[in-house]
């Protein structure tokens, strides 16, 4: 026998029709209405229930909504904490938080409320409420520097992306720290990462002149607890010179660079520019030479000892191809 087909609006009109006479049935009746109203309607017996049982057909109830799990000053709290642990990600923070439990309960006076529900926040849940804090500090003023035009065609483009299994090849940058303005001299930190190990090396020049960068770079290479392969860069001029090229072949340095205005090419760098300078000297201006060496005295102390070897590193080891 075949099932005539029902419309959505005869269905309805059938739900209205039986509803009360369902309600006020007894339980024998009432498996003789569900019997006829699934082979009518074709639904499935639970959904047929759910109908004859919820509320009357056409009244709108109150929309559900789930109710806030954490409240302002929670998410307060995780911003707070956030920020003074240096901005972890999710992940490293909800693994971290127990140990800045302490310092909160100082610091914020935290109600034993507020804190329960840090420790019982997920990290899926961080990243939603930190969202918004995210999307500030992204917004960040970008360096002062030029592309330079000499020795282009000698020093080539990376493009690709890096695939070392050995220390040594690295990426370079200047941070500049002129405040709000770019006028006059002013310091900078040369900063150098390795690719292969995540290790980083700064240091602080007043000015961007080319023998300045160079000898900061020279350095850094005494610095490395493990030689000096390659060097990759942007294309401003304080690298993009004969003084850097020639010091790279009698070195016998690799050098290369990436393309103008991708500052994709040396994400490497760009990260640590943030996490191992921006967020330690922030954008105020630096210009004398009293601030030059007390910021490179940092560099070169005990900083350098807990940023390679007390502050771990995240890396991915492999990504997805696109569908």
């Amino acid at each position: 026998m075949e099932t005539a087909i029902v419309s959505a609006r005869a269905k309805g009109e059938y739900v209205q029709a039986i509803y009360q006479r369902y309600r006020r049935a007894t339980r024998t009746e009432k498996k003789r209405i569900l019997d006829e109203f699934c082979q009518v309607t074709t639904y499935h017996r639970k959904h047929a229930i759910r109908l004859l049982n919820g509320p009357a057909p056409g009244a709108a109830g109150p929309p559900r909504r789930r109710a806030a799990t954490y409240s302002p000053a929670v998410i307060e709290a995780l911003r707070a904490i956030w920020e003074a642990a240096g901005y972890p990600w999710s992940l490293r923070l909800k693994a971290l938080l127990p140990l800045w439990l302490p310092w909160a309960r100082r610091r914020l006076r935290l109600r034993p409320a507020v804190e329960g529900a840090l420790r019982a926040i997920s990290p899926r849940q961080m990243d939603r409420r930190l969202a918004p804090h995210r999307r500030l500090l992204a917004k960040r003023l970008y360096g002062r520097t030029k592309p330079g035009t000499l020795l282009k065609h000698h020093i080539p483009l990376k493009t690709d992306r890096w695939d070392v299994t050995a220390p040594g090849f690295t990426e370079i940058d200047l941070v500049a720290h002129c405040g709000n303005f770019g006028d006059g001299e002013f310091v900078y930190s040369l900063n150098l990462t390795d690719i292969h190990t995540a290790w980083v090396e700064t240091a602080a020049v007043l000015g961007k002149s080319q023998t300045a960068v160079r000898a900061a770079l020279e350095e850094l290479r005494q610095r490395l607890p493990f030689p000096l392969r390659g060097i990759d860069s942007d294309n401003g001029s304080e690298f993009i010179n004969q003084h850097l090229w020639d010091y790279c072949q009698s070195q016998e340095i690799q050098f290369t660079r990436g393309r103008p205005y991708k500052k994709d090419d040396n994400a490497h760098i760009e990260q640590k520019n943030w996490t191992h300078v921006r967020k330690l000297l922030g954008y105020v201006r630096y210009d004398t030479a009293a601030a030059q060496a007390a910021i490179h005295a940092l560099y070169r102390g005990e900083l350098r000892l807990f940023q390679n070897l007390f502050l771990p590193s995240v890396k991915l080891l492999r990504g997805e191809a696109p569908p």
